[in-house]
């Protein structure tokens, strides 16, 4: 008689009960792990790091796309900012500078292309914009705030201070 050996009913090569070994499938298979920090084999001091919901969730993302778990990402994060001597609280601060003079720029944007938009509809309905100077006014100045920020930005990654 030929054909699959059958033991009690459960063909060769398929698992014989609920939950036992399963043939063709590597034993010891583990879920692939984070990618771990090299540290010191001994015992370290903990240490306790208070965070609101916005701060906990930006860096557990960090945490998550590096693969990393969020204590071992804030430990390498944390030295690595510690061992860049070069970053000054000067640097930091022309940096937020620098943010703060991109935010002003956009908003100003914004508001420049709200007006410019209002101008375009009085031109194409026929009628005659009583503000186009100062829409156009607006735009410059933006434009202006824009690329004095872009600038400090090149001159910030080039290593200059600004």
């Amino acid at each position: 008689m030929a054909g699959p050996v059958r033991h009690q009913g459960v063909p060769d090569g398929e698992a014989a009960a609920e939950g036992g070994p399963q043939p063709d499938k590597a034993h010891g298979k583990a879920k692939p792990r984070a990618r771990a920090r090299l540290r010191d084999k001994k015992q370290r001091p903990a240490l306790s790091v208070r965070l609101n919901d916005r701060e906990r969730a930006i860096i557990q993302k960090g945490a998550d796309t590096s693969g990393m778990s969020m204590a071992g990402f804030l430990a390498h994060s944390a030295l690595a900012a510690a061992r860049d001597q070069s970053r000054t609280a000067a640097a930091i601060a022309d940096q937020r500078d620098v943010l703060t003079e991109l935010f002003t720029a956009r908003r100003q944007l914004g508001y420049a292309g709200n007006n410019l938009n209002q101008v375009a509809k009085i031109l194409n309905s026929g009628g005659e914009p009583l503000h186009l100077n100062e829409a156009i006014t607006d735009i410059r100045r933006a434009a202006r705030t824009a690329q004095t920020a872009a600038e400090r930005v090149i001159r910030l990654t080039e290593g200059e201070a600004a």
